[in-house]
């Protein structure tokens, strides 16, 4: 806490110039920078120049976002109506470079953003029981997606006695991705994810709960300030020790987004992600006889095909499947509340134009 009271310069919380130029009319406003480290229920915390400010939002930015997805998010840039005893208002945001949107969990047609304005991704899986392959496939599809560049973390070497086994395993699947293998309990293999850590750079750590992301930060930090718990011993899942995202600099520069364990990741967004991170799927895709093919039956499917030789594997294969078509059931239902909102926006319009006529 003390350490994100402390004033910091805004190029250490990652702004540059094209940050500056874009907020070039928040400042004719007389509005001040800051970029959001946390927030909880609709309140925020800040991060500008004169240290943490507490802020809210104004109503009508609150009122136009049609989605969860279009308000501040820990990661983004905002303009500030400063206030007394360090609170403020948040009066706008600046156009996101990227983001890490997933299905918010129990809602339609939701998106929810883990991290906003990130340069890389430390894509988080523990070495134990919690190892998952094919759910690491989602996380590879929409960390592509989000722009940022995906980094594959394998946590928890110290337990692990298959390390060369599972480290080919996920290089097989992780095209054009740097994969890593540390143990955050005792600090091995940290030096290589400093790298990433540049002043003014941005990492976000994503994974399931369990998978040492908070002691990773702990590690990183060089002090224990996130809270830790052990994992079930069945079948290693961990407890939510991290309820919110936080937004953290490091002492040699650059800045952590720490989020919570994700037991549910749901597609979200266009496919460019999904085709990135099945790039092998894509290649053999193209020999197909038919450009529109579903690789699910039809006839002259090299996919198929590729499969039927022990090129790829039937059960990436059928990931792929499953991601396409949630993908595509999240852009019907999208496309359709944005039908219904536009509908409902002439239905208002054709009310206010009658009841102008009237009072004439």
């Amino acid at each position: 806490r003390k350490r994100e009271q402390a004033a910091m310069k805004l190029t250490d919380l990652g702004w540059d110039p094209e940050w500056e130029a874009a907020f070039a009319a928040h400042a004719a406003e007389g509005r001040i920078p800051g970029r959001v480290a946390r927030e909880i229920r609709g309140r925020y915390r800040v991060l500008t120049e004169a240290g943490a400010l507490d802020a809210r939002l104004t109503g009508r930015l609150s009122h136009e976002a049609s989605d969860r997805a279009d308000l501040p998010a820990v990661g983004d840039w905002t303009a500030l109506i400063a206030e007394r005893d360090g609170a403020a208002t948040i009066a706008g945001a600046l156009p996101r470079r990227g983001a890490f949107v997933r299905k918010e969990a129990g809602r339609e047609a939701q998106g929810q953003v883990a991290a906003a304005n990130v340069d890389a991704v430390f894509l988080v899986m523990g070495l134990d029981g919690d190892y998952n392959l094919r759910r690491l496939e989602r996380y590879l599809a929409l960390a592509w997606e989000s722009g940022a560049t995906p980094v594959v973390v394998l946590n928890k070497a110290d337990l692990s006695a298959e390390l060369a086994e599972r480290t080919e395993e996920v290089s097989q699947i992780a095209f054009g991705v740097q994969v890593h293998v540390v143990s955050a309990a005792d600090a091995t293999g940290l030096d290589a994810l400093r790298a990433y850590l540049a002043p003014g750079r941005t990492v976000a750590l994503l994974g399931s709960s369990g998978v040492g992301k908070s002691t990773l930060v702990n590690a990183l930090l060089g002090e224990d300030r996130m809270r830790v718990a052990s994992v079930r011993d069945d079948d290693s899942r961990g407890r939510h020790t991290t309820t919110y995202r936080d937004l953290i600099a490091l002492p040699g520069g650059g800045l952590l987004i720490d989020t919570p364990g994700m037991r549910e990741l749901g597609m979200w967004g266009g496919g460019e992600g999904l085709d990135r991170a099945f790039g092998d799927v894509d290649a053999f895709a193209d020999a197909c006889r038919f450009r529109d093919c579903t690789h699910d039956g039809e006839p002259g499917c090299a996919v198929q095909a590729a499969v039927d030789a022990g090129e790829l594997g039937a059960d990436r294969l059928e990931t792929f499947r499953a991601l396409r078509r949630e993908l595509a059931y999240h852009e019907r239902k999208h496309d359709d509340r944005a039908r219904l909102a536009e509908k409902n926006r002439w239905k208002q319009i054709s009310k206010l134009q009658k009841r102008l006529y009237k009072e004439r």
